[in-house]
C-alpha cells in the first residue's frame, strides 16, 4: 500500500464486520449477480486459463463459478474474511492492499465486490497486473457511481435538519470514467470500463438497512461519527427517503451502480494503437466532401 494514500476506510473494522456476516445468513442477491454477470463476460473471451486468482470475493462464489464452468483449470482464493473455524482449500485471508502472491504467477485474475472498499486502489490495481502473467487477464466488479445515493442523501437531509450538519455515513463510490483511468495508470493494455445499475426495492427504508448490516456493508468510514445514530435522525431520515424515493406503489428504491473493469496484462500480441499520420485512407474521401485545406472554411447544409 503506498503509505501516502489517504485512509479512507477502517479496514480492521470492515473485516470483523465481513466475518460476522459470513457466519450469520449473508444475503448474496448482490453478489450472485455479479458472479452470473462474470460467468457471462468471461464466456465471451475464447480461451481458458490454467491458473487464476480470486481478489477479495465475500465469498467462495466467483471461484466456485469459475472452476464449475470449466474455463479455468484451477484457482487460488484470498479471502478477506472467513466465518469462524473455516478453512477452506486453496483458500488464504489476505488483504486485496496487500497480495502475497508472486509476480507473473497467474493466467486470470478476478474481484467481485470487494474492491470499493480499499484505500490505495490504484496500489491494488498494480499488484494484481503484477501478479498476472504477460497476456492474462483481469476482470473485477466492484461498486460504483450512485450506488446507495438515496441513503445518502436521505442521512444528510434529516442530519442537516435535526442536527445542524451531516456526518459521513454513506462510503464515496468513484465514477466509472477515473476507474477506467486507474485502469490505464496501473498499466493495463485494452482497459474497458462498464457500468450496469441495479435497483432494489424494499418495503421501507429499514430492510435496505438490515441488508447492509447482513452482508458487513454497515459503515467502515475511518472518519465516521463515533457518537451513536440519535432514533429521532434515523426516524426523520426513513420519513425523508419514503418522500422523496418511494414508487407509486410506496415501495422504495434503492441503488446498486456495479462497475465492470476489465484489463489485460501486456504482451506483444496485443492490438496497438495506430501511429499518428499511420492512416492509408483519407477522412475526406470516407465522408464523401472536398479535403480542405488549414485555414479554409465550408459551411455545411442539410437537404
Amino acid at each position: 500500500m503506498d503509505p501516502d494514500a489517504p485512509i479512507v476506510f477502517d479496514r480492521a473494522l470492515a473485516r470483523r464486520r465481513l466475518q460476522r456476516a459470513l457466519t450469520d445468513e449473508y444475503p448474496s442477491f448482490l453478489l450472485d449477480r455479479a458472479v452470473d454477470d462474470l460467468d457471462d463476460r468471461l464466456a465471451a473471451v475464447t480461451r481458458s486459463f490454467e491458473l487464476g486468482l480470486d481478489v477479495g470475493t465475500p465469498t467462495a462464489a466467483a471461484t466456485e463459478a469459475l472452476i464449475g464452468s470449466l474455463r479455468v483449470r484451477a484457482m487460488l482464493r484470498l479471502a478477506p474474511a472467513l466465518p469462524a473455524g473455516a478453512r477452506p482449500a486453496m483458500t488464504a485471508v489476505a488483504d486485496s492492499e496487500a497480495l502475497p502472491v508472486a509476480q507473473g504467477a497467474f493466467d486470470l485474475a478476478v474481484s467481485v465486490l470487494s474492491l470499493q472498499a480499499v484505500n490505495d486502489l490504484p496500489g491494488a490495481l498494480l499488484q494484481i497486473r503484477q501478479s498476472l502473467k504477460p497476456d492474462g487477464l483481469f476482470l473485477g466488479c466492484l461498486l460504483g457511481g450512485d450506488t446507495l445515493t438515496e441513503l445518502r442523501q436521505a442521512f444528510a437531509a434529516a442530519e442537516s435538519e435535526l442536527e445542524g450538519g451531516a456526518s459521513p455515513r454513506v462510503a464515496p463510490f468513484g465514477e466509472v470514467r477515473a476507474l477506467g483511468g486507474l485502469l490505464q495508470r496501473a498499466g493495463f493494455a485494452l482497459p474497458v470500463a462498464d457500468l450496469e445499475r441495479v435497483t432494489v426495492r424494499y418495503g421501507s427504508v429499514f430492510p435496505l438497512l438490515a441488508d447492509l448490516r447482513a452482508m458487513g456493508l454497515t459503515n467502515a468510514l475511518a472518519l465516521r461519527s463515533r457518537a451513536p445514530l440519535r432514533r429521532a435522525t434515523l426516524l426523520r431520515m426513513a420519513a425523508i427517503y419514503s418522500e422523496r424515493f418511494a414508487d407509486p406503489d410506496g415501495r422504495v428504491r434503492a441503488t446498486f451502480d456495479m462497475v465492470w473493469l476489465s484489463g489485460w496484462a501486456p504482451h506483444e500480441s496485443q492490438q496497438k494503437p495506430l501511429r499518428p499520420g499511420s492512416a492509408r485512407a483519407r477522412l475526406a474521401d470516407a465522408l464523401g466532401v472536398p479535403e480542405l485545406k488549414t485555414g479554409d472554411t465550408a459551411s455545411i447544409r442539410g437537404g
